[in-house]
């Protein structure tokens, strides 16, 4: 081989590597460039969530203020349901005891009353047949022209028949 064509062949190696260095060099920098486009990208994806993860916690943080505020209302009203009910017991022990006054005044009424069956093997409030009610009385007297019993007030009588007619 000459030496000409031993440069020559010395050059067109140094021109093949310059021109795979070339090659290289812009494989790199296209690598480079998509990269930096990618990044970008998941940049401004990054933003784009991060605004939506800013109004998912605004929407987090007013739900979480209304359940508090539904909690405080809740036991407030439970609070008030308790009051309600130690209000209502308290009635309930009021209207006990003044039952058990009642009873006791229509049994000392009953002890008093003549017209008061005390027959063992009736309730010792059972009335005789004859009725109490004042309005029957005067029809009585009215029809009669003479009155079959003797005109009294009997309406503590009545309220008492019918109390005694409630379920307690």
């Amino acid at each position: 081989m000459s030496t000409s064509n031993i440069v020559w062949i010395v050059i067109a190696a140094l021109v093949l590597i310059a021109l795979i260095a070339a090659l290289v060099a812009v494989s790199a920098r296209s690598k480079r460039r998509r990269q930096l486009e990618q990044a970008e990208g998941i940049r401004e994806q990054a933003r784009v969530d991060a605004a939506r993860v800013e109004r998912r916690e605004a929407l987090a943080q007013e739900t979480a203020a209304k359940a508090r505020a539904a909690q405080a209302e809740a036991e407030a009203k439970a609070a008030e349901a308790a009051r309600l009910q130690d209000r209502a017991a308290a009635h309930q022990d009021e209207v006990a005891t003044s039952r058990e006054q009642l009873d006791a005044q229509l049994k000392r009424a009953d002890t008093l009353d003549p017209n008061v069956r005390k027959d063992k093997n009736h309730r010792g409030d059972a009335r005789d047949e004859t009725p109490q009610d004042g309005a029957w009385s005067q029809e009585n007297t009215n029809l009669a022209g003479r009155d079959t019993h003797p005109q009294q007030d009997t309406a503590p009588q009545h309220d008492a028949e019918h109390y005694r007619g409630v379920n307690t």
